[in-house]
């Protein structure tokens, strides 16, 4: 039985915040004729509970103690998307512009890990390992599914592991790691793939919106789906079944990420009103740090 549920505002970007400037190149592409104060993207928790978010078109990733302030912990010349933070303390940016950075949020350096002339990175995840996986997707769709999945070893090797997706956003693994969950946005479904092997599937089809955007799973294997201009969170079952669906506030739900007591409280940005939602649920989350 599906369960439904709201999720509720923790808190949102200040006014003082606010970006005020000039439409900037990503939002000239992505939202023509508007002007926005902000467009929050990549949830990641650190040791201390400490919430950090992108704010993709003009450049800042924020941070949000426990109890709910902010604070501009870097700004920098690019479009930051998808983050991580690593088990020292850094972050890892998966960055449309610039490929895939690295930053000191307490120095606010940043550096650049790989380029590689990449069509536009999406988002990012560690293995226990410590390798790192991510998405590239530039401008592509149905009509050129040629968005591909890299990893990056803890050697520096760059592996290509597919290029066959339509525009590949959010990524994470199953427990165990043997398989990783793709949001295929512009397919409007969530792919499988095997880091081992070239076999790629589809694992949940959705409809309507424009599909999947930020995931997060939790130690039983539930998938949290962000689905991107629809307004909902879906949270399915290793068989893809449907276990909640979390109804918010706006339609531009980018990305989740489990956090607070227990992992159980799932966090939302919703970049139509520069929110940060929650929910409580009654599964666990992935441990922090348990992949990193």
């Amino acid at each position: 039985m599906v369960q439904e549920l709201d999720a509720s505002e923790f808190t949102r970007l200040p006014e003082a915040l606010h970006y005020r400037g000039e439409p900037t190149e990503w939002t000239r592409q992505v939202r023509p004729g508007k002007t926005i104060h902000s467009f929050l993207e990549g949830p990641s928790f650190d040791r201390d509970g400490n919430l950090y978010v992108s704010d993709t078109p003009h450049g800042r990733i924020f941070c949000i103690d426990p109890k709910g302030r902010w604070e501009t912990a870097v700004e920098y010349d690019g479009q930051p998307n998808g983050l991580a933070v690593h088990r020292d303390g850094r972050l890892f940016v998966a960055d449309y512009e610039r490929g895939i950075l690295t930053i000191d949020p307490d120095r606010g350096e940043v550096h650049l890990l790989s380029d590689h002339h990449f069509l536009g990175c999406s988002d990012l995840c560690f293995t226990g390992n410590g390798d790192l996986y991510f998405t590239d997707a530039g401008h592509t769709s149905l009509h050129d599914p040629t968005g591909r999945i890299y990893r990056l070893t803890t050697a520096g090797r760059l592996d290509e592991l597919a290029s066959c997706l339509p525009f590949p956003n959010g990524i994470v693994f199953a427990p165990g790691e043997t398989e990783a969950y793709v949001a295929a946005t512009r397919a409007n479904a969530v792919w499988k793939i095997s880091p081992g092997s070239p076999m790629v599937g589809s694992f949940i089809q959705l409809s309507g919106g424009l599909g999947p955007d930020g995931l997060a799973m939790n130690i039983e294997g539930h998938l949290a789906i962000a689905h991107a201009r629809n307004g909902t969170v879906w949270v399915v079952d290793p068989k893809g079944d449907v276990r909640y669906k979390i109804r918010t506030p706006g339609q531009s739900v980018t990305n989740v990420a489990y956090g607070g007591r227990d992992h159980k409280t799932l966090y939302i940005t919703e970049a139509d009103h520069g929110a940060i939602l929650r929910v409580e649920l009654d599964i666990p989350g992935m441990p922090l740090f348990s992949h990193q």
